[in-house]
């Protein structure tokens, strides 16, 4: 049976859903569960607080071991059960005014089990003991096992090991009005710039998650995690040329990070910079040349070209390009990549991954030697490497995947300043925004929302419309130089693998490529 062929087509079947004045129902739930948290410094009985986390979903931890011995019978290798309960608030602005503000909120269990290389999944977003049950006969029926009815002890409670992101406040305790105030000091800062600031949109995205993982193996963990992201695009336009500036950041973060350092004024400056220094912008040459990443957000390119191709789902089916590469090397010596789970704070950071283990730093590729790959819990099993705590789903909805969490190159040695002066004709670019890579060959196409030409060594005249074109593995051999001045980026980044989305974070220094397509609209 092919993994995952046979859930999709049972979703339909199975998926049990209701609305009520056009929004989803769930389980019965005290609003003040859902906004319950962890407030820093606060410690929890740690014998008693996985229990009364479940309590939050109207389920005990009975219910839960009767379920896993549904699930967990004679031919299943291991199951869970994924418990999440969401709170979503979104508040956008533009022209000077609130566009829309949404808040929603779900919950659900995912349940899952394994046997060999297949995997059976089912969800329900009612918590009820029998529809508990009807989702963990569903799992066990997908992987082609017998009923059983065993009950497996839960016996193992803990909590995560560290807390990556305690927060004074819950982002879901901020009223709307201070939302909507944030955006409108955005709003006035990036008119204030310049008159050529024509429209401003401003967003301000929060989440509040709760999780329970429950395992066939006797762990019982949990995880509160917020997450938030502030962005704004400033649109410029002068004599009829028109162009856009966008910028932002956040994090697993309070509300206050944003008015600390006044944060929130700097994004709006910088989204105003951009859409102002693009109406000044030439055409990019084209051709292939020397390019100079700068540190930070340009990283993507690295998590895009490279990184997706690390994942162990795509190299156990050998569909990657560096599939039965491990000690091989990929990569110039100057490059060595981690992805990092526990940086705290950061948008891809997490105290424990969606199967209930603890977020790691990996080393992925090390002075240009290929080290490792990034691991699900399945995965890992099928290929007997580490497991590295980067299973991680969008939802209870969906299937768990091996993602990358925060993923960057270490610093080097060079200046980044003798970077751009050892370059006679060139490219630097800045900030990217769209690109795509095929993850079986490497090759990607990116383009470039701030570069700049290099002349003799020196930054000149800011370009429009150049894109990078090239393979992820061969260019990782072409970096000769790598600066001191690692920087992670501002904290929006969100990746797309199969469908589903999660927050990821991603960081660079200055990097020399010697030999790179551009491809530019000079004539």
């Amino acid at each position: 049976m092919a993994e995952g062929k046979k859930v999709k087509r049972y979703f339909g079947i199975f998926q049990k859903k209701h609305t009520v004045g056009g929004v989803r129902s769930i389980a019965p739930v005290e609003e003040n569960q859902l906004y319950c948290h962890r407030r820093k410094g606060e410690e929890l009985d740690m014998s008693t607080q996985q229990t009364a986390e479940l309590a939050r979903f109207g389920l005990g931890e009975l219910e839960v071991r009767q379920a896993l011995g549904r699930v967990k019978v004679r031919d299943v290798d291991y199951a869970d059960l994924y418990f999440e309960s969401r709170v979503s608030e979104s508040v956008s602005m533009e022209e000077g005014i609130v566009k829309r503000a949404t808040k929603s909120v779900s919950q659900g269990v995912g349940v899952r089990a394994t046997a060999g290389e297949k995997t059976g999944f089912a969800y329900s977003d009612e918590l009820t003991r029998r529809d508990l049950e009807i989702a963990a006969d569903a799992a066990r029926y997908i992987a082609n096992s017998p009923q059983g009815a065993d009950t497996l002890p839960v016996t193992h409670r803990q909590r995560p090991n560290r807390d990556l992101y305690p927060a004074e406040t819950s982002v879901a305790d901020i009223a709307t009005h201070e939302r909507v105030d944030l955006l409108n000091l955005i709003d006035a800062e990036a008119r204030r710039y310049d008159p050529r600031i024509k429209n401003v949109m401003a967003s301000f995205n929060t989440e509040y998650k709760i999780v329970v993982v429950a395992t066939s193996e006797g762990l019982l963990v949990g995880d509160v995690q917020p997450l938030s992201r502030l962005q704004v695009t400033c649109i410029a336009e002068e004599h009829g040329n028109r162009q856009v500036g966008t910028f932002g950041g956040g994090g697993r973060v309070g509300f206050t990070f944003y008015s600390e350092r006044d944060r929130c004024l700097h994004y709006a400056r910088e989204a105003a910079r951009q859409a102002i220094l693009n109406l000044s912008a030439v055409d990019a040459p084209a051709g292939i040349m020397t390019v100079v990443l700068a540190g930070g957000w340009p990283g993507i390119l690295l998590h895009e070209a490279i990184g997706h191709g690390l994942e162990a789902d795509f190299n156990r089916r050998k569909t990657s390009a560096f599939s039965n590469r491990i000690g091989t090397r990929v990569a110039s010596e100057l490059c060595t990549i981690v992805d990092d789970g526990t940086l705290p704070f950061r948008r891809g950071s997490l105290n424990m991954d969606d199967e209930g283990t603890p977020t790691s730093r990996t080393v992925l590729i090390e002075r240009g030697i290929l080290r490792g790959y990034i691991t699900d819990r399945l995965n890992a099993k099928l290929m007997g490497i580490p497991l590295t705590g980067n299973g991680r789903r969008e939802s209870f909805q969906s299937v768990v995947l091996p993602r990358m969490t925060n993923t960057f190159m270490l610093a080097g040695e060079s200046d980044p300043q003798d970077i751009l002066r050892s370059v006679k004709r060139g490219l630097y670019a800045v900030s990217f925004g769209g690109g795509q890579v095929d993850i079986t060959n490497g090759k990607f196409v990116f383009s470039a929302s701030e570069a700049y030409l290099i002349e003799n060594g020196a930054v000149t005249r800011p370009v429009k419309g150049a894109t990078l074109i090239g393979n992820g593995p061969e260019i990782l051999t072409r970096v000769s130089m790598v600066g001191h001045d690692l920087k992670l980026d501002e904290g929006i980044g969100t990746c797309g693998k199969e469908g589903q989305s999660v927050p990821v974070g991603v960081g660079l220094p200055t990097i020399r490529i010697d030999e790179i397509t551009v491809g530019g609209t000079q004539r």
